[in-house]
């Protein structure tokens, strides 16, 4: 298994899982200097297309979406960052729409204690000044959400970075369903225990959200 193959079933299950329609791209890192992303097509026919090789730094090849800039961006400023989904899961974009980011109030939650930071701004991030901005306020975060947008989620691998866009998903998820109601979000310790970077809970995550390839 590859880095190109971990990029198409991460891309394919985005998909499968609701977490994009027809937009979205996921990358991983090469090297130092490069990345590869999935094309301009709807990530259900990624594998289809071959992925497009970008530079960290410099133009966009052709066959790179715009906003492939945040995930240059993000490779510079995040040496520790190895793989990024950019998704508009219905949840996520709902909670964003009132200026609101998901707080850690489950165990899934708990990934982006005490919440994501929510770039602000309607209009898609296409320029390079603007992801840079993006990549600033994401800063050691694994999220950042994108108001009225969707999100960008990151990792060490993009399985890792698949593994957060659904967490977060499903911390959107249960953000709306509590309302306006009272809640308690995890305390910095709780969230910091309950958060485990432990190898076997990304696996068996990666398993679940590639359940329908592998049948």
């Amino acid at each position: 298994m590859t880095y190109l193959d971990d990029v198409v079933l991460a891309a394919r299950a985005l998909a499968r899982h609701g977490l994009v329609h027809a937009y979205g791209h996921a990358s991983a890192r090469l090297d130092a200097a490069t990345f590869t992303v999935t094309p301009a097509h709807p990530l259900v026919h990624a594998g289809e297309t071959p992925l497009v090789t970008c530079p960290v730094a410099g133009e966009l090849p052709a066959g790179a979406l715009p906003e492939v800039r945040i995930h240059q961006a993000i490779y510079r400023a995040r040496p520790d960052v190895g793989g990024i989904c950019r998704f508009q899961s219905p949840h996520v974009i709902a909670l964003s729409a009132l200026r609101r980011t998901p707080r850690a109030l489950h165990g899934l939650g708990a990934y982006f204690a005490p919440q994501p930071p929510l770039w602000d701004d309607p209009l898609l991030v296409r320029d390079p000044d603007r992801a840079a901005a993006v990549a600033a306020m994401l800063a050691g975060a694994r999220a950042i959400v994108l108001r009225g947008n969707g999100a960008v989620t990151v990792g060490p691998t993009v399985r890792e970075a698949a593994c957060h866009a659904f967490f977060l998903e499903d911390a959107a998820r249960v953000e709306l369903a509590i309302g306006d109601r009272d809640a308690v979000p995890y305390t910095s310790d709780q969230a910091a225990q309950r958060a485990t970077a432990d190898a076997s809970l990304y696996a068996r995550m990666w398993e679940f959200l590639l359940a329908e390839e592998t049948r």
